[in-house]
């Protein structure tokens, strides 16, 4: 049994990381976040202690080890996106294993510190990159590997989970904090394609608002269409019309990929994977966070006859205003 600590407990992702933990037969010890309401934790290890102040937190940890002889083995993070970098380093100096949600930092001059210190410690950062454990993603991937050298597939990526005005106050709205769409909702994508189809080749943004993001993206086995939103007006009318608020598609020379199942257990797969020594280190993240900085980084060119259908939706009114 494996002594867990978990940073940003409160967090939307969090009790995914409580359930891996768990179902692995491991112990998360202490948690910690500024927001306390986190009852879920009692779904999971209600014996966790719990701290709203980072303070407390971290002298728990201390005291633990030096007047109990308890240590800490690993430290997840699930808190806002630009505390990650800052959180990561937490862990390794209390002298456990990060792992870290998506993306490990916004930008990517964060990446080679990181890695000094992890060599200074000799402890490992690891990510979460949970779709290159979907069984169909990675069947995808051997399909591909098999195919001629000199193909070139043509894919089509929509993305769509709506989100509600909360969503512009909180710091998801604030892309300084979260890096915007592309990095929020859309990095873990981004890392799965180029697993999949190779190197970015170019890299071209259509559109880029506070709702939503479109661009083209060449990679090496690959010419892709990609469109990502957080506003419910994008939802195809069928889906509206269901009642759903989410759409998923990755069309591959027009053959729909489905892949909508299985999502929800691929964190405890994620932490089966590093604890057997087999998970994603900070390396393996690096193609992504470039790529979600560059979008982030680029004027738009603007709508283009060959850009993502989706992108052609009217823009909606949203006054895109933070209340301070």
């Amino acid at each position: 049994m494996k002594n867990f600590a978990l940073m940003g407990a409160a967090g939307y992702i969090a009790p995914r990381h409580m359930k891996a933990i768990k179902e692995t037969g491991n112990k998360l010890v202490a948690a910690y976040d500024p927001y306390d309401g986190v009852g879920v934790i009692d779904s999971y290890s209600p014996d966790t202690k719990f701290f709203v102040e980072f303070e407390r937190f971290d002298r728990y940890l201390e005291k633990l080890k030096y007047e109990q002889g308890v240590n800490i083995d690993f430290i997840s993070i699930t808190s806002p996106n630009y505390l990650h970098d800052a959180h990561i380093r937490v862990a390794l100096r209390r002298g456990a294993h990060a792992i870290c949600e998506k993306p490990l930092v916004l930008n990517p001059w964060n990446i080679d510190p990181l890695k000094k210190v992890a060599q200074d410690t000799g402890k490992k950062i690891y990510t979460i990159l949970q779709l290159r454990l979907h069984p169909v993603i990675i069947a995808l991937k051997e399909r591909i590997k098999g195919s001629p050298k000199d193909k070139i597939y043509d894919i089509d990526l929509t993305y769509i989970t709506s989100r509600g005005n909360w969503y512009y106050t909180s710091w998801k709205g604030d892309i300084s904090k979260s890096g915007g769409i592309a990095t929020n909702i859309g990095i873990h994508f981004f890392d799965m394609l180029t697993w999949i189809f190779g190197d970015v080749k170019e890299n071209i943004v259509n559109l880029h608002t506070h709702d939503r993001a479109a661009g083209v993206l060449v990679l090496e086995k690959a010419r892709i269409r990609w469109f990502l939103s957080i506003n419910s007006d994008t939802l195809p009318s069928e889906v509206k019309d269901q009642g759903k608020t989410t759409y998923r598609s990755i069309t591959v020379e027009g053959e729909e990929i489905e892949f909508s199942e299985g999502f929800t257990d691929l964190h405890t797969r994620s932490y089966e994977e590093i604890l057997n020594g087999n998970g994603f280190e900070i390396e393996e993240a690096r193609k992504s966070i470039e790529l979600a900085y560059e979008i982030r980084n680029q004027s738009p060119i603007g709508i283009t006859n060959d850009c993502h259908p989706f992108a052609l939706k009217p823009l909606s009114n949203h006054p895109f205003t933070r209340i301070e």
